[in-house]
């Protein structure tokens, strides 16, 4: 039966033409993901190419005008465009919507006329365009259809005859880029617009809307073998984030952007900016960005974790972790542990804990904002999304979480463990460790070891729920001012506290609530008391190794340093600045020693 003739399109055909091509590219997503080798080869521009369409899927109704739609297609895409691709294809949706007229409906002229004006946006958003890409496939499609404009009367036919031209650009992708041609692939972004293109003319032959509706994507497994050559990651942290209020313009930001790294990408409109970057310093970006901008949201994803679990993975089983694990970074990467960041906001700015803010830089906020730091945990999707990629390649996953009393992260990471481990058919473990920051640390790194060692997945899991059980921390308090602030204690208390000088230590009960183990009237006193707890109850050969913790307070923490040295015989497994979620209300000055019981 022949079908009728596309003359024009208005919102509703448009959204629905948007989500049929939407689907197509999520059907092939673990396809995308295994080709992806640049401009880095992370294996996530399936991933990241499906939480962009999906979210203006999921997120918009369709209007009867086709700018109202188009404009809340771009906006919904950028705001939640992830990688490279992502926020290339919603630039060119931003471009699209802006050079549309305030028109209802659409000819195929009018259409022509849109998207090849929206090819500059695309390229300005990237500061260094590099054909062979999404890029140039977009480019040669809109020139021929802005070229046959005149010429094709119905939509589909152009869409049509426009499907040999993406197919031939695709596959000359391998030839302009050698980092394709190495691999044998073409670009896998480029590759997503294909998908996108021909999912429309799939909906075109069958004109079956309802099925569209009713049908869903089918879920694919991620893959766990992958034909290419793995690269050194030169930059670590894919990295993102929006911007507002910006007081610099768009040559000055891709300046700012520069000095940290590479692949960069600025999509957005006049009020609000959406960068992509690989860095290896996102909390040093960032910390430039917020005296030029209002930072509304950002991510960075650990690309040499996602290339290692992929190419050199050391162990069969992944561990995972949260940004209070206090551990320094360099045992986060000889054991290859997984951490998410807890999220942190002062006021309306937001950042990721230990990712792009470092403890340091946390601290010298928190007396200058007049806005005291708020805190919320992972959420579900974060795990979900971990243990995904995770399960793609290891044989089970264990993760160890700060005590469940403090947080709702353990309980996420729990419902997401659920959701992906019946999916996966693998063991996915979550621990609540009843306890944080040094203390987690040590329950994290003594299962790294077991993994290390070549226990199994159950005989480490019951190993580290009694290491739970024998783990400790001390937090010694120099000033209630911080958990006045933060509202854990009245002002009234903090007032009668500091009149009369008090310091209280705080510890964890074996149900991982904290509580006040003792107080004195000064810091020294506090650390004194701790280490004659310690003297008093075990024997310097009973601890299996300790942690040192400070918040901006290396004196007292090298005072415990060689306190716990000469009880015990042995160093700290290290020093560091205690996690910005525990220093926010333990305050500047707060000094720790954590320690687990062998």
């Amino acid at each position: 039966m022949k079908t009728e003739p596309i003359l024009e399109i208005d919102g509703r055909r448009l959204y629905y033409t948007f989500v049929a091509g939407a689907r197509n590219i999520l059907a092939h997503q673990a396809y995308l993901n295994k080709i992806n080798v640049f401009p880095v080869n992370d294996g996530d521009t399936g991933s990241n190419m499906a939480t962009t369409i999906q979210s203006v899927v999921e997120s918009i109704q369709p209007h009867k005008s086709y700018k109202v739609t188009a404009e809340l297609i771009a906006e919904t895409a950028m705001n939640n465009a992830r990688g490279n691709s992502g926020i290339i294809f919603a630039q060119f949706l931003y471009g699209m919507s802006k050079e549309t007229a305030n028109l209802h409906k659409i000819s195929i002229s009018e259409f022509a006329e849109s998207i090849k004006k929206s090819i500059p946006y695309m390229y300005e958003a990237v500061a260094n365009p590099v054909e062979g890409t999404m890029l140039t496939v977009i480019r040669e499609w809109s020139d021929f259809i802005y070229n046959h404009r005149e010429i094709f009367t119905d939509f589909g036919q152009m869409l049509f005859h426009s499907q040999e031209v993406v197919a031939k650009s695709l596959s000359n992708t391998k030839n302009q880029l050698l980092v394709l041609s190495k691999a044998n692939v073409v670009d896998s972004g480029a590759n997503a617009f294909v998908l996108f293109i021909d999912g429309i003319i799939d909906l075109i032959k069958t004109r079956s809307i309802r099925a569209l509706i009713h049908t869903k994507p089918e879920a694919l497994i991620m893959p766990t073998d992958n034909d290419t050559t793995p690269e050194e990651v030169t930059n670590r942290y894919c990295t993102e984030g929006i911007l507002k209020n910006l007081t610099v313009d768009q040559k000055t930001l891709i300046k700012i952007l520069q000095q940290h790294g590479d692949s960069i990408v600025i999509g957005g409109n006049e009020k609000t900016k959406h960068i992509h970057i690989h860095t290896n310093h996102p909390a040093d970006l960032f910390q430039e960005l917020k005296d030029v901008s209002l930072i509304t949201y950002n991510k960075a994803d650990d690309m040499l974790r996602q290339s290692e679990a992929i190419y050199k993975r050391k162990y069969s089983i992944a561990l995972v972790t949260d940004s209070t694990c206090d551990l320094p970074q360099e045992i986060l990467d000889q054991y290859q542990i997984n951490l998410l960041p807890i999220n942190i906001n002062f006021g309306e700015s937001h950042y990721l804990d230990k990712i792009t803010i470092q403890p340091g830089q946390f601290y010298n906020l928190l007396d200058k904002e007049s806005n005291f730091p708020k805190t919320s945990q992972i959420n579900e999707k974060a795990f979900v999304n971990l243990y995904t990629q995770l399960s793609a390649s290891y044989d089970s996953v264990i993760a160890i979480h700060l005590t469940e009393k403090f947080s709702g992260t353990c309980f996420n990471s729990q419902k997401a463990a659920k959701i992906v481990s019946a999916e996966f058919k693998k063991p996915i473990t979550v621990i609540n460790s009843k306890n944080l920051s040094g203390a987690l640390g040590l329950i994290v790194l003594r299962t790294a070891q077991a993994i290390e060692a070549g226990y199994s997945h159950d005989e480490i899991v019951d190993m580290t729920e009694k290491w739970v059980h024998v783990t400790k921390i001390y937090v010694s308090v120099k000033t209630l001012k911080y958990m006045v602030r933060g509202g854990r204690v009245s002002p009234i208390k903090g007032f009668m506290a500091k009149m009369m000088n008090v310091n209280p230590i705080v510890s964890m009960d074996q149900h991982g609530a904290s509580y006040v183990f003792g107080k004195t009237y000064s810091q020294q006193s506090n650390m004194e008391k701790v280490m004659a707890h310690l003297h008093t109850t075990f024997k310097g050969g009973d601890i299996w190794n300790y942690i040192v913790l400070h918040a901006q307070n290396e004196e007292a923490a090298k005072w415990y340093a060689i306190k716990m040295k000469e009880f015990t015989g042995k160093e700290a497994v290290a020093i560091v600045n205690i996690s910005p979620v525990i220093g926010a209300n333990a305050g500047i000055g707060a000094a720790s020693v954590a320690l687990m019981i062998k």
